[in-house]
């Protein structure tokens, strides 16, 4: 599989490792060289430096041939935004975006992009731990904001 991961950040960069050790085709985009450190010296990713909002910089890392692009940064905005840019102008089928803001990522899964909400999916592990439950898939914890929101309205 050819993945654009867009971020590497303590994510992006992770999640480039895994899949590039599991022998997918992962190309990085990053603003910072110096966050390009954290995939070691022996990572068999493609690095593009630049900025992910710009067409040309998601056309050098080869965005219209990835079977999947996945926005890791700290910034939601640039995340929803870039993976849309992924989906639309470039025909990505599979995008995904890291979303701090659980009411955001909850409008945009409604739109058809996958969202990753980390303090809702660590919430809801921590409860079923705590619990003794069964883990869920993440599915079930994308839900839990809008059960937590309604037992707040109530």
């Amino acid at each position: 599989m050819r993945i654009v991961i867009m971020g590497c950040g303590r994510t992006g960069s992770m999640l480039a490792l895994l899949m590039s050790h599991a022998g997918h085709h992962v190309t990085v985009i990053e603003k910072s060289q110096d966050a390009l450190l954290r995939l070691g010296k022996r990572h068999s990713c493609t690095l593009v430096i630049g900025d992910g909002l710009d067409e040309d910089t998601l056309r050098r890392a080869e965005v219209d041939k990835a079977d999947a692009f996945i926005a890791c940064t700290n910034g939601d905005n640039t995340n929803l935004m870039v993976v849309q840019m992924a989906r639309e102008l470039f025909g990505v089928k599979r995008v995904a975006a890291k979303v701090n803001d659980p009411v955001r990522a909850e409008a945009y899964r409604a739109y058809g992009i996958f969202t990753v909400t980390s303090g809702a999916l660590l919430a809801g592990y921590l409860r079923d731990w705590l619990l003794g439950n069964p883990t869920q898939n993440i599915e079930h914890y994308n839900q839990f904001y809008p059960e937590l929101r309604q037992l707040l309205e109530d």
